[in-house]
């Protein structure tokens, strides 16, 4: 066995070497690399395969688990209510804009604040301050709020919420997920702000609804979507609260205090598949089999934007499946090591070290859109409807494309890709201590997953390459 996983890892590392060169997210052109492509690849598969011999030989036991909670200060009470109110009057306010304001997206704040800040920025900030999301949450503020005054004005006390069913577990999320992810990349009007206001309100209706069952927080750690995607990232994060307190932990620690519901490891599989697929619809390969699909379609008797849209959501059901299958892959092998673990439990013990892979593609893929169509909010906050405003004096502000050169795009680029996969493989390695013990079948079982992530990096470096296509 052991023969047979350093065969499946060679063949993995060898196929690092096939992407080509990586791109900012089709908003800047690639001059040419500072050293050969090939070499980027290469320095990427020697720093995990020594990150590994590192772990292997340093890390003796676990560290993660159960790792020590220094409080460091007390929040005020009125703080969180406070962050409510503000993130109640950002989505009245986003929603009106889009609204009231110009339906040309580029010239109204809401597709910007949703694709670019909220989606792209919040990931990696959640990744850093911890649960920033969850502060401002507008419909937990509402939910919450309702809540508060019921009990208030009812003579009797209002009635228990209902029991949430454990079958359900996270598959609401996972719904929501990629139905957010087919908006963004397929729907022909996904961008419009008349349509994501409207969705905006449809889906704050479906949360409160859905809170008023089974409780503000219930709901909002398994069901709501946007609450669950940005929590998962901010178990990444060395600040969490406790019991009221804003408290420090070991960077990765709370990754092992995820609760692994029905549908969690899928949810987790969707975010990397979800970006996987924005990065790989952009490139050759995939417009190929686009339009052999499309063509498929259209001979079937559907039209030809139907056909584009069915050949399009396949895709991004694929490319979920590619990376559920690849991880499962990885369970196998790891099972092979010793026979008697359930297949289920890996894959619910190990899903973890994926978060910081979803994070790598997030922060790679996402960069350069960040970086320059973020600097469009300096002047959309002063005119944010479009409609030749100037409320901060920054109307006339531009987007500087000079401000950090494409190289540099793709140090950035790589090197995010390359940590990110490292902190999977500390993260494996600390729960195969756990799982294994400090064993020769630890380290076995952790070949498959530095094939995994090899194999993983091996995929973001040709999604990169496949944007600039």
């Amino acid at each position: 066995m052991n023969r047979l996983a350093l065969a499946a890892l060679a063949a993995v590392v060898g196929a690092l070497a096939l992407p080509s060169a990586a791109a900012a997210h089709g908003l800047v052109g690639r001059s040419d690399l500072p050293i050969p492509e090939s070499l980027f690849a290469a320095a990427a598969a020697t720093v995990l395969v020594i990150s590994f011999l590192a772990l292997a030989t340093l890390w003796n036991s676990p560290k993660l688990e159960r790792g020590p909670v220094r409080r460091l200060f007390r929040v005020p009470a009125w703080l969180d209510v406070a962050c409510g109110a503000i993130g109640v009057a950002l989505f009245a306010a986003l929603v009106y804009a889009g609204f009231a304001g110009s339906q040309t997206p580029t010239d109204n704040i809401l597709p910007t604040s949703v694709y670019v800040i909220l989606w792209c920025l919040l990931v990696p900030v959640s990744a850093l301050l911890g649960d920033v999301f969850r502060a401002f949450n507008p419909w937990r503020a509402v939910g919450r709020a309702v809540g508060w005054l019921i009990g208030r004005l009812s003579r009797s006390a209002p009635p228990e919420p209902l029991e949430y069913p454990d079958r359900l577990g996270r598959w609401p999320a996972v719904v929501g997920l990629l139905a957010f992810g087919w908006l963004e990349l397929i729907a022909t009007d996904g961008d419009k702000p008349s349509v994501l206001a409207t969705l905006a309100l449809v889906y704050a209706a479906v949360q409160l609804v859905a809170m008023s069952l089974y409780g503000v927080e219930t709901w909002s750690r398994r069901g709501d979507t946007f609450g669950v995607y940005f929590g998962m990232f901010a178990q990444l994060s060395p600040l969490t609260t406790d019991d009221g307190h804003i408290a420090l932990r070991r960077p990765l620690s709370g990754l092992t205090q995820i609760r692994w519901l029905p549908g969690t490891v899928v949810f987790v599989c969707a975010a990397i598949g979800v970006t996987a697929f924005d990065g790989g619809s952009e490139g050759d390969a995939f417009n190929s089999a686009r339009v052999w699909m499309q063509d498929v379609f259209t001979g079937v008797g559907a039209s030809a934007p139907t056909a584009f849209k069915l050949a399009m959501t396949l895709g991004l059901v694929a490319s979920v499946a590619l990376v559920a299958g690849f991880y499962r892959l990885g369970v196998l092998g790891m099972q092979s090591v010793d026979p008697r673990r359930q297949l289920g439990e890996l894959s619910r013990r190990f899903a973890h070290s994926l978060v910081p892979i979803a994070l790598a593609y997030v922060f790679a893929h996402y960069f350069s859109l960040v970086l320059y169509q973020g600097q469009a909010m300096s002047y959309l906050v002063s005119d944010p409807l479009g409609d030749g405003s100037d409320l901060f004096g920054t109307a006339g502000a531009g987007i500087n494309y000079a401000l950090v050169s494409a190289s540099a795009i793709w140090y950035v680029q790589v090197a995010a890709l390359v940590v990110g996969h490292v902190a999977g493989l500390v993260v494996a390695h600390d729960r195969a201590l756990v799982d294994f013990g400090h064993t020769r079948e630890a380290i076995r079982s952790q070949y498959w997953m530095l094939a995994v992530m090899v194999g993983f990096t091996s995929l973001g470096l040709w999604l990169l390459s496949e944007a600039n296509k």
